[in-house]
């Protein structure tokens, strides 16, 4: 009988802090990669004997939102524990986290998956601080102590996923909650999330968990699904030659689509954890964490899901208007004016991120040269015949590159389609006496000649009358 094997995966998460500081110092925290190495350091950072660190409230705050942010359970007291290296990871050869008592401790995480709803456990999600950066050169390695020091949420979650569609819109769920929230841009370029990833096997039914592996610092979506795939097909060519998983942490190089064995997988005893002889335990009041409750926003998977079902969107313009927090806020004021959700998703999707995507600058939503109440009076008017919806996407590039008012532009630029139904038969009633051979061809069963009516009546006022009601009058007096 063939066996089948199942996968198990945990993730651990790094989601970097969006501080002005370090966590422990002063230094200038490494939210967007340096232009230079080795600018942003000093000697607590960079790990001189006798200096003491210092603990950012600033960093508290934003990891105390960002845990809240998944409905974590928080822990009004934490510790902080040293967890030693010896591997040349950072400058003073240990790193400060939270083993034992973390900030906040369990709750989940929701995302869509193919549609359906899903709910993934969260373990715990500690402080701690980054490491340096080693780039190795030939026979060299550059140290770079920029990225030392920098305050990191480390979410972890248990062994809840079993296949990498589950783990990446996990991840991607957790990026959208902390930009929300304003914890962390969360840029995997960047190196401000990154994900390791522990994978196991075991035969489907079997609730015994065998050896994992560990993928460290996976830093896209794309390369985490390429690391499950191949990791699980190493594991079972292993299984099926009836050998052993060793315990390991392992390196994946994303140009081969391979990995390779790194070194033996540590567990808490190598690491030599004790409490951290330099800091207090740490105690969140009351009225500090009531405060950190007053940055939280509605969940994105919440919105995407009330986009859905109160406004009826497609399910992708749903999903585009979520990944992008400050574009949802963006719709949400303009439908908060237009009551109109279709419409103001519409002018948002097709009209203005295109025009986002071709500008040469690097635009967000928030840079616009206008306000959404501008985007508003073009809806209005294009729902009262008075801007056709092809002219509708000019005031709006007008909008989009010089600024100004959408009344205006229309005005300026004699757009508004005029509704004058009197002055409106006196053109037809001219176009139909200047094309008789044409009424008699329409007559005789030629229905395709009457969009030519319709273009001499648009072209007779200079494109500036309202065609639907060109369209009414013409069908009236052709018969």
């Amino acid at each position: 009988m063939t066996i089948k094997y199942e996968k198990t995966i945990g993730l651990e998460v790094h989601v970097r802090i969006k501080s002005a500081t370090k966590m422990f110092c002063s230094c200038k925290n490494a939210v967007a990669l340096a232009w230079e190495p080795n600018i942003n350091i000093c000697p607590i950072c960079s790990g001189f004997p006798g200096m003491l660190p210092a603990l950012n409230e600033e960093v508290v705050r934003l990891g105390l939102i960002g845990g809240m942010m998944m409905w974590c359970e928080v822990n009004q007291i934490s510790n902080f524990d040293r967890k030693s290296y010896y591997y040349p990871d950072s400058p003073n050869a240990f790193q400060i986290t939270q083993l034992y008592n973390p900030i906040v401790g369990k709750w989940s995480v929701k995302a869509l998956v193919n549609g359906e709803e899903k709910e993934f456990w969260i373990h715990h999600m500690h402080l701690e601080n980054d490491a340096w950066k080693l780039t190795h050169v030939w026979s060299k390695t550059l140290i770079d102590f920029n990225r030392a020091g920098s305050p990191l949420m480390e979410i972890v979650t248990d062994p809840v996923f079993t296949n990498e569609e589950d783990a990446v819109e996990f991840l991607r769920e957790v990026q959208k909650l902390m930009r929300a929230a304003w914890v962390s841009d969360a840029d995997m370029d960047k190196g401000q999330m990154r994900c390791d990833v522990n994978l196991s096997i075991r035969p489907e039914g079997q609730e015994e968990f065998w050896m994992r592996t560990e993928h460290k610092n996976v830093n896209s979506f794309w390369a985490v699904t390429r690391v499950i795939k191949s990791e699980y097909k190493r594991q079972l060519k292993i299984i099926e030659a009836w050998g052993e998983i060793d315990q390991e942490t392992r390196w994946w190089d994303d140009d081969t689509g391979t990995s390779t064995s790194q070194r033996t997988k540590e567990n808490a005893m190598d690491y030599r954890y004790f409490p951290e002889p330099d800091l207090l335990p740490l105690e969140l009041s009351d009225e500090f964490i009531e405060e950190a409750k007053k940055s939280l926003v509605e969940l994105p998977i919440d919105r995407r899901i009330r986009y859905l079902n109160d406004h009826k969107l497609q399910e992708d313009d749903a999903r585009l208007l979520t990944a992008d927090y400050e574009l949802s806020n963006y719709f949400e004021k303009l439908f908060e004016i237009t009551k109109d959700a279709k419409k103001s998703c519409s002018y948002i999707t097709t009209i203005l991120l295109a025009l986002i995507k071709d500008s040469e600058d690097e635009i967000k939503i928030t840079d616009l040269k206008f306000q959404p109440e501008e985007i508003a009076t073009v809806i209005n008017l294009v729902n009262k015949d008075e801007l056709s919806s092809t002219n509708s996407k000019l005031v709006i590039e007008e909008l989009f590159n010089n600024g100004w008012n959408a009344d205006e532009i229309v005005d300026a630029k004699n757009l508004r389609q005029k509704n004058d139904t009197a002055a409106l038969e006196t053109i037809v009633d001219e176009v139909i006496a200047n094309n008789t051979k044409q009424v008699v061809d329409y007559k005789w069963w030629n229905e395709n000649i009457f969009w030519f009516f319709v273009w001499q009546c648009m072209k007779a006022s200079r494109g500036q009358w309202n065609p639907k009601l060109f369209n009414e009058i013409l069908k009236k007096k052709l018969g």
